[in-house]
């Protein structure tokens, strides 16, 4: 959808499909407030806001007839979310009143809006640029309160302000190359473009650590829980959760399948997925779980690899190649009871008496969100990620190139900048990010 696509009025119930005390419709376009004239008929005096005026009185059909009472909210253009004329009607919250309105509105000339397509109206006329705009989806998804947090700093601009910052330098360092190479006989200085470059690559590098905090603290994370046999799977789960959602008993092999459980761990959404013990079988069915393990794990954000701690240490089979990078925790399982084998790289931790828990929650923050886990604003999707990569590579490029070639790799670092923020970005991007948002939004 284009800039011309604003020309018609749209309408759709913005709250939640069910019962509710209030529900709402929201109208916009050129023909908002005409919808509203002829669908409301107030019965008291409209009381006034800085951002435009509401009655109470009633909605009514075609002959007249009363379809529902509540309140009638007026927002002119461009002071209004969208940037257009709106109308926004608070009725009871029935289905069917709801229902009833849209209908009347549609029949008033109104078409049904699209999913998205509000806050879409609201990016096409610089109400919101696009990192806003994705912040506004990230809020209605928050599961927690970092997600909250987040999706409110970049509803605010915070995201966009820091990427202004990196533009700045880049611009002012452009400004000054294509001085001097397009009036070498005004003997323009050459200009060090050391220290503005290197100021943009820090900020950069420094947005890209948030990358990853980002979009987990958004989609939420999947930690496996990876073990042979009675390593303590599904009693550390147990203790994570805080009630019995595995069962746990002394017979090696009892969780054949996996088993998943949602949790909130240091701010982000957690799948917890309890797997079947790793180790030779010639049981058949033993066998698929053992394989879907070593996928779940393959798959996972996280691995918790579990072993216990009260007998003889037995490695993982080699078929699970764990690595030592940022994605395992490994975890010394049983620390309640007599101690068969130490291991400083491995945590400490009891089910039964809860130590060692906490050191454990601490570990599967830092390892989900880093450094990143501060009050600046957060890269949440993989688009203003890579288009903040595409950045940082034409910066440092330009950095070493002759002038002419860096004059053009400094203009493609803008291009990308103007990208994450969508003062420059392709129609079809613009559609894939508002494709997710619900209809009223």
């Amino acid at each position: 959808m284009t800039r011309s696509g604003l020309q018609d009025t749209i309408a759709a119930i913005a709250t939640a499909p069910g019962s509710a005390g209030v529900g709402i419709v929201r109208v916009s376009g050129p023909d908002a407030l005409r919808v509203a004239d002829d669908l409301f008929r107030g019965r008291r005096a409209p009381s006034r806001t800085p951002g435009g005026r509401f009655l109470f009185g009633h909605l009514t059909g075609e002959a007249g007839e009363i379809l529902d009472e509540g309140l009638c909210l007026i927002f002119k253009g461009p002071r209004s979310y969208t940037g257009e004329d709106v109308a926004e009607f608070q009725t009871h919250g029935s289905p069917a009143v709801l229902a009833r309105v849209l209908a009347r509105t549609l029949e008033l000339g109104a078409r049904a809006a699209r999913p998205g397509e509000f806050t879409l109206r609201a990016y096409l006329s610089g109400r919101l640029d696009l990192t806003q705009a994705e912040a506004v989806l990230n809020l209605i998804e928050a599961q927690t309160d970092a997600a909250r947090r987040q999706a409110t700093l970049g509803l605010t601009g915070a995201l966009a302000d820091r990427v202004k910052r990196v533009a700045a330098n880049v611009t002012r360092t452009l400004a000054a190359l294509q001085a001097m190479l397009d009036y070498p006989e005004e003997g323009v200085p050459d200009e060090d473009r050391a220290q503005p470059l290197a100021a943009a690559e820090h900020d950069l590098n420094d947005l890209l650590l948030t990358a990853r905090a980002g979009q987990v603290a958004t989609r939420g994370a999947r930690l496996a829980l990876i073990g042979r046999p009675n390593a303590g799977k599904s009693s550390l789960l147990n203790a994570l959760v805080g009630f019995e959602r595995s069962i746990v008993t002394p017979v090696a092999g009892t969780t054949r399948d996996y088993l998943e459980a949602g949790l909130e761990l240091a701010g982000v959404p957690v799948t917890l997925v309890d797997t079947a013990g790793i180790r030779d079988t010639a049981d058949a069915i033993e066998a698929a779980g053992v394989r879907q393990a070593l996928n779940l794990a393959g798959a996972a954000d996280l691995i918790l690899a579990l072993e216990d701690g009260s007998a003889p240490r037995e490695p993982l089979p080699t078929t699970l190649d764990l690595g030592s990078g940022p994605r395992v925790i490994r975890v010394r399982t049983k620390a309640d009871l007599p101690p068969a084998w130490t291991d400083p790289g491995a945590l400490n931790v009891s089910a039964v008496t809860g130590d060692g828990l906490g050191a454990l929650r601490e570990s599967i923050r830092a390892a989900l969100l880093g450094d990143a886990a501060r009050g600046e604003a957060w890269l949440t999707t993989e688009r203003q990620a890579d288009a903040a990569r595409r950045a940082l590579n034409h910066i440092q490029a330009a950095a070493h190139a002759p002038d002419d070639l860096a004059s053009y790799e400094l203009e493609e670092a803008l291009r990308a900048l103007a990208e994450l923020t969508g003062r420059d970005v392709q129609e079809d991007i613009v559609d894939a990010v508002f494709r997710n948002f619900c209809v009223g939004k």
